[in-house]
């Protein structure tokens, strides 16, 4: 089975069902191994926050730990924002020690989504807040770059609530994670902020706290539940969940965010387009057994209904520079 630029897979006989697949990609870059190891620690306090009254930018975080063979850790990430907000889909954000891979925020600098070399990988949704993020506040698309310089998740988990917990940041849903544990943060610049161990399973965060009912999120578990039951693997089906367009009506007919506030209705699509507004780019991760090897990393610069996803390992190579 191989890879196609457009997303077919060849050599494959798998039934499908409401899925565009993708094939694994071939090879694999090598980096030093770490010879780090973690260890577990227990689930801290439980969510508590409070909902957002309006909303700007979203993104969708599929996450599933140790729910497939032979990866650990898979992700698949659609990043939503304004169209005319200047943002480069995947390029070296740090160097070395660790190398950090991600896209990058070219108005505040950040990113939604950062993966390590030794395959440490987080990623934020949005969370709201009145008139828009708070100015005298700094980017949360800084947060995952400060998870992604540990070498383990919980490490960075660890850090990332003790630099969220100084109240400087913008508020944010946020999900780190690695081969050995899963972490789940709610940032909240006014009252504390946890790090809890998720288990074992499919995590689906949107613009919405974690484990708040959401349509979205439903429909999203359900197309990979179909998936799975037709017995296409996980990392093909994703590109199929992140490139649909289905909007799910909701019960009185009208969309609503979980907290009840009315919503466009193409927002309760996994893959959105709006005047203006929608889908900027895709990503899939997916992070191996094997320490020595860093993270599979393919990306989509534009909406993954109409732009292939594009091998992006190569920016593990030393020999390039930022």
């Amino acid at each position: 089975m191989f890879l196609d630029p457009n997303g077919a897979v060849h050599g494959s006989t798998m039934t499908r069902r409401s899925v565009c697949p993708l094939g694994p990609p071939l090879g694999l870059l090598t980096r030093r191994p770490s010879g780090a190891d973690a260890h577990s620690v227990p689930a801290l306090e439980k969510r508590g926050e409070s909902l957002p009254t309006t909303v700007r930018a979203m993104c969708l975080l599929v996450v599933a730990w140790h729910h497939t063979e032979r990866w650990p850790l898979v992700v698949g990430a659609n990043r939503d924002e304004w169209l005319d907000r200047p943002a480069t889909a995947i390029t070296i954000l740090r160097d070395a020690e660790p190398r950090i891979l991600g896209g990058r925020d070219e108005r505040a600098g950040g990113t939604w989504l950062a993966v390590n070399e030794h395959g440490v990988v987080c990623g934020l949704t949005n969370r709201p807040v009145a008139d828009g993020p708070d100015p005298g506040r700094k980017s949360r698309g800084r947060l995952p770059l400060v998870a992604a310089e540990a070498r383990t998740a919980e490490e960075g988990a660890e850090v990332l609530a003790a630099e969220a917990a100084t109240g400087a940041y913008n508020p944010a849903w946020m999900l780190v994670g690695d081969r050995r544990s899963l972490y789940y943060l709610a940032v909240d610049p006014e009252g504390a902020t946890r790090a809890e161990r998720l288990g074992l399973g499919i995590h689906v965060l949107e613009n919405a706290a974690l484990g708040a009912p959401s349509v979205k999120v439903d429909h999203v578990r359900s197309a990979l539940s179909r998936a799975d039951v037709a017995g296409t693997p996980l990392w093909e089906a994703l590109p199929g969940v992140l490139r649909d367009h289905t909007v799910i009506d909701s019960e009185d007919g009208t969309p609503r965010f979980p907290d009840g506030r009315e919503r466009r209705a193409a927002t309760l699509a996994p893959c959105v387009h709006t005047d203006g507004y929608g889908t900027r780019s895709s990503a899939l991760v997916r992070v191996g057994d094997d320490d020595a090897l860093a993270p599979d990393l393919l990306v989509a610069d534009g909406p993954p209904c109409t732009t292939p996803f594009v091998d992006a390992r190569r920016l593990w190579s030393p020999d390039l520079t930022p």
